[in-house]
């Protein structure tokens, strides 16, 4: 009589797990923290005109920015920029995303994600080309308003933070909304109906039923968009221009312009920590109403 073998899950032995890891490690180091350590190292010398950069270890660089007020005031409008383009990203992302999750019809559902997706095949440069149309002063939005008569001269509309933040909204809302739709959509429409059929108000269900087990996605959401807003360049060069500065063309201008990499990679680098910690910070603080999270700590 012939006997079944209870082999179990078959795992790597030994060095066999690094082993098979080890390309996977090389790739990132070569791909990403050597790159690091190079900017952080040039961040480190000092310019000299006419001579590209001298080696050295001097935070000069960094003295530089944080005791000069004009970067100063490009960094802080970055973030003011990223934190309220994320928050409205979040604020009109939850209804499509929640009629595209909970529609029956899988054509109508397939017609809407393709709609949402179809603006990411674009590069960004097309898509502010787009806006640079509308909002110009002889664009559609301007001409519009003066066949209607609420104005007779342009109303300036580029090269200001307005449409530096709706250019930013609407390259990072498709991302709010697929990332928003996927967990919505794995949450049982039952605990909808039980919670509205036990009296609850459909705005108290959404923040006591819903809201709590979509943390996860806007968690994930928000620090998509946030990431890319802080890094965003086409959309603040071309939309908001020499009046509207951010930290991404910032970089660009010192370390192709005016060829001073020291400081390019200084701003950088700043850049790089500030985004890194404001995510890690604004992951904790809404990960502290995460209900998955709270079990798994209990």
């Amino acid at each position: 009589m012939s006997r079944s073998l209870d082999l179990g899950p078959l795992r790597p032995r030994g060095a066999a797990a690094p082993l098979l890891l080890s390309p996977s490690i090389v790739l990132v180091v070569i791909l990403l923290a050597f790159p690091l350590v190079l900017l952080g190292r040039y961040s480190l010398n000092r310019f000299v005109p006419g001579k590209f950069m001298v080696d050295g270890l001097t935070i000069e660089n960094f003295l530089r920015f944080f005791s000069d007020p004009f970067y100063l005031d490009i960094l802080w409008r970055t973030i003011g920029i990223s934190l309220f383009s994320t928050a409205l990203c979040l604020v009109l992302g939850v209804a499509p995303a929640y009629y595209i999750a909970r529609v029956t019809s899988t054509r109508l559902k397939s017609f809407l994600l393709i709609c949402v997706i179809l603006p990411l095949l674009m590069g960004n440069a097309v898509r502010v080309a787009g806006w640079l149309v509308l909002l110009g002063d002889r664009g559609v939005v301007n001409a519009f308003l003066t066949a209607i008569g609420l104005t007779h001269d342009p109303v300036q509309l580029l090269y200001t933070g307005k449409a530096v933040l709706i250019g930013i909204i609407s390259v990072n809302l498709p991302f709010m909304i697929i990332t928003l739709q996927s967990v919505i959509e794995s949450i049982p429409r039952p605990l909808e109906e039980a919670g509205l059929g036990l009296g609850a108000a459909p705005a108290r269900m959404f923040l006591e039923v819903l809201l709590p087990m979509m943390m996860p996605g806007v968690i994930a959401g928000t620090v998509l968009c946030f990431i890319l807003s802080m890094n965003a360049y086409a959309t603040p060069l071309l939309i908001g221009g020499p009046k509207f500065q951010m930290m991404a063309p910032a970089v660009y201008e010192q370390i192709t312009r005016a060829n001073n990499w020291p400081f390019g990679a200084a701003l950088a680098f700043v850049l790089m920590a500030t985004t890194l910690v404001l995510t890690v910070l604004s992951s904790w603080l809404l990960g502290r109403h995460d209900p998955q999270r709270k079990e798994s700590a209990s």
